[in-house]
Parts: structure tokens; C-alpha cells; sequence
């Protein structure tokens, strides 16, 4: 532990010279202009801005205990708020002993890393006894003999500022501060240059393809070239035929020559084009390596509140707890620990409430009074992080699981009872399971493991639990070192391309149809010996299939999933490919569409959802799709084809998303980017309902929908608004305006709208 808290200090000191340096400039060129205000506004206002950085100086060296500068620095608070309350007049006497003192908290700092011998120290004692008898009228020593009067300290004349030709040379220092909303604004439009590597890879491969062409074309020429020769050579029944054979097959000549240059620019321009994309992935890449480390920050910034907390924790239940850290010096996006402070908080206080028994407890099973929880951090590879979560206490019970499970009512007693003690322990992470007997402040309302689920699995990661019952439960939690990117692997489904992140895919195979077996009543395959459930994907989506071809194949491809010891394999239509992909947020109206994570925009410039592995285990499992050939959904599908939808929404984000869905479900769908434009489309076009976002430019939802309603035309067209605005007076707004449905963030999903439409419709 030594070793940590010095380490932990090194930071600290590290981060208070960047400050303190700049509280210190702020006060002297504070000082300069104080001591020149011509106006009573500007003096009051510098005597503020100083005042402040004296003070706030001063809270930052009592929390690295630099108790010299604090001294000084209250020194200067209590001079500052006698001038603010002009109770003396500044005298040129008390400015140089001002500047004095500013300069010798730059030589306390300075000394921070190269401490001097005790003599080339200031006198701290000597500068704030002058400074306040100057400021009680009563002085014991003026600035002008501070560096004449005899005192135990020789060095003290050093206070006296030196000037040499150079004037004040200052230390540049070789750090800045900047706000993160800055640095996360870069880092954004930094990672945006990624999808011009994937439209560079995309030109460069579209021209190597282009480059091919003319050798093909030269391949039928050479075979139809003799031909030619021979119809120019021989007689014509016509001799008035002959000057257009000459001059078709001079053509051809100079075809084959125009052809053949053609192909040598063509390569040439692919190879060049293969260049630029590699020099740009290179460079983008490097930018975008610089501009992750600029955001990194090691896991240690946040565990470092875990000590005080698992020990008053441990306190408190009369418990003995050792917390150890591992790791904490690997790096990861600032804004995936900002987002995993709360995940870790919880899985702290659960191995303190749940895991870790009481001394008394522990002895008598003959283990030590005193328990270990450990955070393990370690890299996985070059895009993850693994942490390890573990407390040697008692473990997870399965028939606990199973009874909390039936008691949140998301089991029927036969079906927890039919389940494998490895298939009962995900539950732990369902909203309202807790094996808690009661409920406390810290534990026993089932929320805390459902937060580090949902936390973790929006930030595109995994989470998994393993346990011995009496000995230990391990936590493993699986991060993205960058929040925005990640790789994942492409795949079709029907006309329709879909992401998965490759964190998720265990395994990409091709399956031949007789290997699919029936086991209790489902369909699976083998793996490495082990049955796998098999579900179609075009199914859990409701994705249209034009065609049973793939799904009559005797050989299809399976992508197999897995999430929080759960393994899936869909069948999809296609594999593409692997590639790194940048994330897009859905909008604020599409805060949570089930089976969406959110998505990305191909080197093509498609849009293609992120599929949320997860959700779509959890939906498999529980609506039936797993084995199904024959989903009923497929009627529906075929009922929807008549329907039109006019979609108005101005992020085209999720504008391309509400038509994906839309479509996937079998409606033709046209797109609006604001009420203006979708009341103008809808005025020339035929549709049968309108989804309208609220908050739009020109015209808003309300606007829109106000104005179909005065329009005899559509005054039974039916208006479904999507939106944020969730409070009781925007509700009723919509009401009002004659909306059909007003679906709010918090309760939408994607299978919520398409019911609403099926109900509307």
C-alpha cells in the first residue's frame, strides 16, 4: 500500500504544479494591473479574479500538503480582502511585497521536484509577518530591509527577484489545459476521417475491378479479329461494301489500340488510387492512435475512490475486506470511465453486501477473517480490455437465482427448474433479482447488476459471471479501449446489411442442412461437441426474405453469438466482411430500439445498423424464433406491402433508420427531412400514415400535425409523433393537435412502433 499512496501522490502533485503554475501567472500580471487600474470597475474586478486564485491556490496545496504555499497563499487572501474592504491605502511598499510572495511560491514549486538545501528555501515566517504588519499599520519588517535584515536564514536575500538583460525569463511549461468538451469535439470529427479511409478502400477497389474490363474486352477481341480480317480479304458480292469493311475494321484498330491505352491509365490510376488509400489509412490511423491517447486515462483515475468506499462499506457490516487493485496503470477512453463509475461502484458494494462473509463466517469455514475482493485490468488485445471482478467469499447460490427469478415473475417454476445452474446465473443481471433477504440501502432491489449490464452493453461491451459456491464469484467485464470504434462483421440478411460487433462472434461457419438436429424441441447444431440453439435472423428481426433460396440451400452460413454465457447461432444469407466501423448515436428519439445498438455508415456510403447482441440472445430465446421455421410474422409482413408511410425526421441518422426498420417490416416508406417537406409530399403522393419527429426545423411535429388536420383531405390520416419530449404538457399538446400516437423515448422500441402503426393502421 505505501507504494500506491506514493504513486498516488506523484499524480497529485503532478497535476497540482500544472494548476498552481497557472494560479501563480494569474496573480502577478494580476498584481501589475491592479496596481494600474484607473477605475474603481476594473480594480474591483482584477481584485477579484486574484483573490480567487489565491484561494483556490490554496484549497489545491492543502490537499498535497504543501503547507508553505498554503501558508503563503492565506497570506495572501487576507491582504486581498483588506483591500477589497479599503480599509488601507495600496502603497508601492505593499505591491513589491505582493510580488515578493508570488515569487516565492514559484520557487516552493519549483522545488517540488529538485528539493533545495533547507537555506535556499524562503522564509515563509519572515514574508507573512511583514505582510501583516504592513497591513496593520504596524510594521516589524518592510520589503525594502527584507533582504538586509540579519536573520538565521543567509538565503533569505534570494527572495529579491533577480533581472538580468533577458528580463523575467518564465518556465514554459510542457502541458496546457483544455476543456474536454474541446478535446471530445476533435476526437468526434477525428474519428469522422475514418469513413474516408473506407470510402478511399472503396474507390481503390472499385478501380482495380474498372481495371480488369479491357482485358476482358481484349480477350474477344483477338477471337473475333481473324473473322474480320477475313471478311475485309475476301470478295464481296458487293463491291460497294468494301470502303465500309475498311473503315469498320480500321475502327477496330484503332479501337484495340484506344483500349489497350485505356488499360495501362486505368492501372496506373489503381495502383495510384491503392497509394493514396494506403498513405491516408496510415496517416488517419496515426491521427486517430495520437488523438486516443490524448483522451486516455488509466483505470486507476477511477478506482482510486474504491479503497475509502469497500473499507467504510466493509466498516459498517462488521466485515474484514481487502481491496487489490491490478492493472490500474492500463489506459482506456475517458468517457468509457465516466460511464463505468457507477457499474463499478455497484459490483464493489455487491461483493462487499453479497460476497464477502462476516469473520465469524469465515473462520468457521476455515478460510481467513480477512476477504479479498480484487479488480484485475488487463489489455486483451489491441481494441479490448478484460476486467476481472472477483471476492473469495461465499459465491452464487443457483436455487437463490431461481427463486428470486419466480418471484420477479420471469420464470414459470417449471421452467427455472429446467434450466442449468450455468443458464440460471445470467438472471443475477435481470432487472428485480436480488437474493438479498432484504432490502437495504446498499443492496436487495434487484438494480445494482442490472446498471452494470446495461452500462456495459451500451458501451458495446460483454459481461460474464462465473462462481463456486463457498469459495468465489469472478466477474469479467469485456471494454472497447475507444468509445466510437470498433470491429465488427458485416453480414446480409434479405436486401439488408447489418453490423455485428466482433467482441460478440465466436465463430463463423458454414453448416450443412442435414446437421441440424432437433434437441428438445428446438433446432441447434454442434459445436466442438456441444449442442448450439439455431435461430434465423431474418426471423428476430422481421426482415423480409424475397426469396427462399438461401433458406433452401443445402449449405448456409451461421454467425455464432455470445453474451453473458449465452451462445446463439443465426443463420444469416451472407458473410461479408471484417472491418473497423464508427459508431453513430441514434438520436435522442431512438434512445433504445430493441435489437439496435446504433450505426454506422459504410465506405459506400450506406447506412447499416449495429446490431445489439444481447437483445437479440434475449428475444431468441424468449418469443420463440429459436427453431422457427414458419413465423407468423410472415402474414403480417405480406399484409404490410400495401401499406405507404411518409417518415419526417431531420437526423438522417435516424431517418435512415425509421426507413430500414419500416421496410425491414414491409412498408414502402418515403422520407421527409421537416414538416415543410413531408406536408408538400404529402399533398402530391398517396400515404396511408404519417411518423413525425417533434422537434424539427421550419415546421415542427406539432405544426405538421396541426396542419394535416386542417386539411379535409387528411383529416382521418393517422399521425404517430416520435420524440423526447415526454413531460404532461407536451402530451396534451399533441393530443390536441389531433396526433394519433405520441410515443415517447422511454417506451419506444422498435416492435412498440411497429404495433402502434399495425393498431393504427
Amino acid at each position: 500500500m505505501p507504494n500506491r499512496d506514493d504513486e498516488l501522490l506523484k499524480r497529485l502533485l503532478a497535476t497540482f504544479k500544472i494548476e498552481a503554475q497557472e494560479h501563480i501567472e494569474t496573480i502577478a500580471s494580476g498584481l501589475v494591473e491592479l496596481e494600474q487600474a484607473s477605475t474603481e470597475t476594473l480594480r474591483k474586478s482584477v481584485l477579484d479574479s486574484i483573490f480567487r486564485s489565491a484561494h483556490s491556490l490554496k484549497g489545491a496545496a492543502r490537499a498535497v500538503n504543501m503547507m508553505d504555499i498554503e501558508a503563503l497563499c492565506q497570506s495572501l487572501e487576507s491582504g486581498f480582502a483588506v483591500l477589497k474592504r479599503r480599509e488601507i491605502i495600496p502603497s508601492p511598499e505593499l505591491f513589491d511585497l505582493f510580488h515578493r510572495i508570488v515569487d516565492s511560491l514559484g520557487q516552493l514549486l519549483a522545488s517540488i521536484d529538485s528539493p533545495a538545501p533547507t537555506t535556499a528555501r524562503p522564509r515563509v515566517s519572515d514574508l507573512t509577518r511583514a505582510l501583516t504588519g504592513i497591513l496593520t499599520g504596524k510594521p516589524s519588517v518592510t520589503p525594502s530591509t527584507l533582504s538586509e535584515t540579519p536573520t538565521e536564514d543567509p538565503a533569505l536575500s534570494e527572495l529579491e527577484p533577480v533581472r538580468t538583460g533577458d528580463e523575467e525569463k518564465r518556465t514554459v511549461v510542457d502541458t496546457i489545459r483544455v476543456s474536454t468538451a474541446k478535446l471530445d469535439a476533435v476526437l468526434l470529427q477525428t474519428e469522422e476521417m475514418l469513413s474516408v479511409t473506407q470510402a478511399a478502400a472503396q474507390h481503390a477497389a472499385q478501380l482495380r475491378q474498372l481495371s480488369k474490363a479491357p482485358s476482358e474486352w481484349r480477350k474477344k477481341w483477338i477471337r473475333i479479329r481473324p473473322d474480320v480480317r477475313m471478311l475485309q480479304k475476301s470478295p464481296s458480292e458487293s463491291g460497294d461494301r468494301l470502303p465500309q469493311l475498311a473503315r469498320l475494321n480500321e475502327f477496330l484498330d484503332w479501337s484495340g489500340d484506344f483500349i489497350e491505352t485505356l488499360e495501362t491509365d486505368l492501372a496506373e490510376l489503381s495502383q495510384m488510387a491503392t497509394r493514396d488509400q494506403r498513405a491516408v489509412t496510415s496517416m488517419v490511423d496515426n491521427l486517430l492512435d495520437d488523438m486516443k491517447k490524448v483522451v486516455m486515462q488509466p483505470f486507476s483515475t477511477l478506482l482510486d475512490i474504491l479503497p475509502r468506499m469497500v473499507r467504510e462499506l466493509s466498516r459498517e457490516q462488521g466485515k474484514e475486506v481487502e481491496l487489490s487493485i491490478q492493472g490500474g496503470d492500463i489506459e482506456i477512453d475517458r468517457r468509457i470511465l465516466e460511464e463505468m463509475k457507477d457499474p463499478l461502484i455497484h459490483l464493489a458494494r455487491n461483493c462487499v453486501d453479497h460476497g464477502i462473509e462476516t469473520p465469524t463466517e469465515r473462520v468457521s469455514l476455515g478460510k481467513a477473517a480477512r476477504g479479498t475482493i480484487t479488480f484485475s485490468i488487463s489489455a486483451r488485445n489491441g481494441s479490448n480490455v478484460e476486467l476481472l471482478v472477483i471476492d473469495d467469499g461465499r459465491g452464487i447460490r443457483a436455487d437463490k437465482v431461481r427463486a428470486a427469478a419466480g418471484k420477479a415473475h420471469l420464470l414459470s417454476p417449471e421452467k427455472a427448474e429446467s434450466l442449468a445452474d450455468k443458464e440460471i446465473l445470467p438472471l443475477i443481471f435481470q432487472s428485480g433479482v436480488s437474493t438479498s433477504p432484504i432490502i437495504t440501502d446498499i443492496s436487495g432491489r434487484g438494480l445494482g447488476l442490472a446498471i452494470v449490464k446495461e452500462k456495459v452493453e451500451r458501451l458495446n461491451g460483454a459481461l460474464s459471471v462465473t462462481t463456486e459456491p463457498g469459495r468465489e464469484t469472478s466477474f469479467r467485464i469485456i471494454l472497447p479501449l475507444t468509445l466510437a470504434r470498433f470491429h465488427g462483421v458485416t453480414v446480409r440478411v434479405g436486401e439488408h446489411l447489418f453490423v455485428l460487433p466482433t467482441s460478440n462472434v465466436e465463430r463463423v461457419m458454414r453448416v450443412k442442412k442435414e446437421e441440424v438436429k432437433t434437441v428438445g424441441n428446438r433446432e441447434t447444431i454442434s459445436l466442438r461437441g456441444e449442442a448450439v440453439a439455431l435461430a434465423r435472423l431474418c426471423h428476430v428481426l422481421g426482415v423480409e426474405q424475397k426469396s427462399n433460396a438461401d433458406m433452401a440451400s443445402d449449405i448456409f452460413p451461421v454467425v455464432i453469438l455470445n453474451s453473458a454465457n449465452q451462445r446463439i447461432a443465426f443463420q444469416v444469407d451472407e458473410v461479408l466482411h471484417e472491418q473497423e466501423v464508427l459508431v453513430k448515436t441514434l438520436g435522442k428519439q431512438l434512445v433504445r430500439v430493441r435489437n439496435i445498438a446504433g450505426a454506422t455508415v459504410l465506405g459506400n456510403g450506406k447506412v447499416v445498423p449495429i446490431l445489439n447482441v444481447p437483445d437479440l440472445i434475449h428475444f431468441a430465446m424468449h418469443s420463440g424464433e429459436v427453431g422457427t421455421r414458419a413465423p407468423a410474422a410472415e402474414h403480417q409482413v405480406a399484409e404490410a406491402k400495401q401499406k405507404s408511410i411518409l417518415v419526417a425526421e431531420d437526423s438522417i441518422t435516424s431517418r435512415t433508420l425509421l426507413k430500414n426498420i419500416l421496410e425491414a417490416a414491409g412498408y414502402r416508406v418515403e422520407t421527409s427531412v421537416d414538416g415543410v417537406d413531408a406536408f408538400t409530399k404529402l399533398r402530391s403522393g398517396d400515404f396511408d400514415l404519417v411518423v413525425s419527429d417533434v422537434d424539427m426545423p421550419r415546421m415542427n411535429g406539432f405544426g405538421l400535425t396541426a396542419k394535416i388536420r386542417g386539411d379535409k383531405r387528411f383529416v382521418d390520416l393517422p399521425v404517430i409523433l416520435v420524440t423526447a419530449l415526454d413531460s404532461r404538457e407536451d402530451r396534451e399538446h399533441g393530443i390536441d393537435v389531433g396526433a394519433s400516437a405520441y410515443i415517447v423515448k422511454g417506451s419506444f422500441d422498435q416492435s412498440n412502433l411497429l404495433e402502434v402503426i399495425r393498431r393504427s393502421l
